[in-house]
């Protein structure tokens, strides 16, 4: 996964913002192929009901989640290019499942989360979102997203297909706007370009959001589990 963005960063040198700036294309690589390959490293995700493809103004940017039936999950640094839309429940970015249109965005005042409305009800399986205690130092988690399959070309190498890789629960940070965050370390794979906004799952449970990454051994997640009273308030889960 790749996530490739340039914003303010208040975190660590060592850390980029994952965003990706819209593209002119992508690697249209088929799973299995040998082609180049998201998350960089990992493997294509089997089942994502819950995955969602961020396309802002019809370029593919940043990854995201449905967390309710007219609500998206996501970073708030993928939000601001405005005429957002969302293919939602389908592993390729390209066709099937469901497509909506945001229609309000509510951003987190302090961390890099958002809340996008859909302009009408999807029905799929949801992402479960996690608690606090859910997710431990040590623990190996799942990071999901449709980012940047190399580095030096993000904006050339967007994977067709959403991708999945283990990392490492590394300890606590702080996220690209300086928010609540986990860090991890790269395991099969790590997350780059395209992949911001994009879920990390512990359990089952949706515990993060992709903030940034140096796109080869650390990233940070906004730490879902700490905002959970914050996206209540507004989505109802």
């Amino acid at each position: 996964m790749r996530i490739t963005r340039l914003i303010p960063t208040l975190i660590a040198a060592l850390l980029s913002v994952l965003a990706l700036a819209p593209t002119a294309a992508m690697a249209k690589e088929q799973p299995g192929s040998g082609g180049p390959q998201p998350i960089i490293g990992g493997g294509y995700a089997q089942s994502a009901p819950w995955a969602a493809r961020l396309f802002s103004n019809g370029r593919e940017t940043c990854s995201a989640s449905i967390i309710a039936p007219t609500w998206i999950l996501t970073a708030k640094h993928c939000v601001g290019g405005g005429g957002l839309s969302f293919r939602i429940g389908s592993l390729d970015q390209t066709s099937g499942g469901t497509v909506a249109n945001g229609t309000q965005v509510y951003n987190h005042a302090s961390s890099d989360l958002s809340l996008v409305r859909l302009d009408r009800s999807v029905s799929t399986t949801y992402a479960r979102l996690g608690q606090p205690g859910t997710v431990s130092v040590g623990q190996n988690v799942q990071v999901y997203g449709w980012g940047a399959t190399c580095l030096g070309s993000e904006a050339t190498c967007q994977s067709r297909y959403l991708k999945v890789a283990n990392v490492t629960v590394t300890g606590a940070c702080r996220d690209a706007y300086n928010g609540s965050a986990i860090c991890a370390r790269r395991g099969d794979g790590i997350t780059a370009g395209g992949d911001s906004g994009g879920p990390m799952m512990a359990n089952g449970a949706q515990v993060g959001v992709a903030s940034t990454s140096d796109r080869q051994t650390t990233t940070a997640y906004t730490n879902v589990t700490a905002y959970r009273s914050w996206i209540q308030s507004i989505a109802g889960v």
